[in-house]
């Protein structure tokens, strides 16, 4: 981990641009540079990617994280101002899981001029779930990961599989724009009790943490009932959820579905092999998100 000096446990911080391309010309071995692309708020999730990614290219290779609060991927009314801001923490977590540095630059750094006038969307694919209750989410992902992966320059990218669509998304776009990276996604990450580790976890009280336990629940018993077929899927994590919405404090359920992974579409009663099973609520003011694989 080159980077790093006088046994300094945290990642080096770079600002900018300028200063980046000088620390990517002189500290990457040819083919092993990867990238974690984070919001910041840093918890053992994205230290896991970290931890990937760092195994992946091995002690001679170069692992940046990206820290950026990217305003092109919030809606209207979302929390965006009060999206966790931790950097000084988020350096020493990314450095004690083996990044060599964290990239956070400002808004202006990213979109000199303010918001873009040409962006990269996100197609059919980012219309669904999520892309339907957050109208243009990702196409700011796209827009946004499009320039990450200009400024950084890495043979391997690492996103969690907790967010399964953008993951998909990412990986269409890198695809059809002939994007010279490998993208890796890195199982989802959970605390104790079935949680899936999540920046806004923080803001969920303790009797919402309680009723949000069910995201979970429903998945793993769909995921249990996976052997009936696909409509006993959906019917194992409905039931689950159905109770939830009596719960005080209740989950709102924005969408609970069965997806066939490889054009991120609706799975029907007759679909075999791998599919995902996601899930969004919103709990008090948060909302949550979380997905689980199923063979079929």
């Amino acid at each position: 981990m080159r980077s790093r000096t006088g046994g300094d446990p945290a990642a080096a911080l770079v600002p900018d641009r300028d200063a980046l391309e000088h620390l990517l010309s002189r500290a990457a071995a040819p083919g092993r540079t990867a990238v974690v692309m984070t919001m910041g708020a840093l918890h053992e999730g994205h230290a896991t990617l970290v931890r990937a990614a760092r195994e992946r290219v091995g002690r001679e290779g170069f692992v940046v994280v990206t820290v950026f609060v990217n305003p092109l991927q919030f809606g209207a009314g979302e929390d965006l101002d009060r999206y966790p801001r931790t950097l000084e923490a988020d350096l020493r977590l990314a450095g004690d899981a083996g990044a060599d540095a964290v990239f956070a630059p400002s808004a202006e750094e990213v979109y000199p001029g303010g918001a873009p006038q040409v962006r990269v969307a996100a197609g059919p694919m980012g219309d669904r779930y999520e892309g339907a209750s957050r109208p243009g989410h990702f196409d700011g992902v796209c827009t946004v990961v499009a320039k990450l992966l200009h400024l950084t320059r890495p043979d391997v990218a690492f996103f969690g599989e907790k967010d399964a669509q953008q993951l998909a998304v990412v990986r269409r776009m890198a695809t059809d724009l002939n994007f010279p990276v490998e993208i890796v996604g890195v199982p989802t990450v959970r605390e104790p009790d079935g949680l899936a580790l999540s920046s806004r976890n923080r803001y969920l009280s303790p009797e919402e943490r309680t009723s949000a336990l069910a995201l979970s629940r429903a998945l793993h018993a769909g995921r249990d009932a996976a052997a009936r077929g696909p409509r006993a899927v959906r019917e194992a994590a409905a039931a689950v959820l159905a109770q939830a919405a009596s719960a005080s404090p209740p989950v709102d359920l924005d969408y609970l579905a069965l997806i066939d992974p490889a054009g991120f579409t609706e799975a029907g009663d007759g679909h075999t092999g791998e599919a995902v099973l996601a899930v969004a609520a919103r709990v008090g003011t948060t909302r949550l998100i979380d997905n689980v694989r199923i063979a079929l």
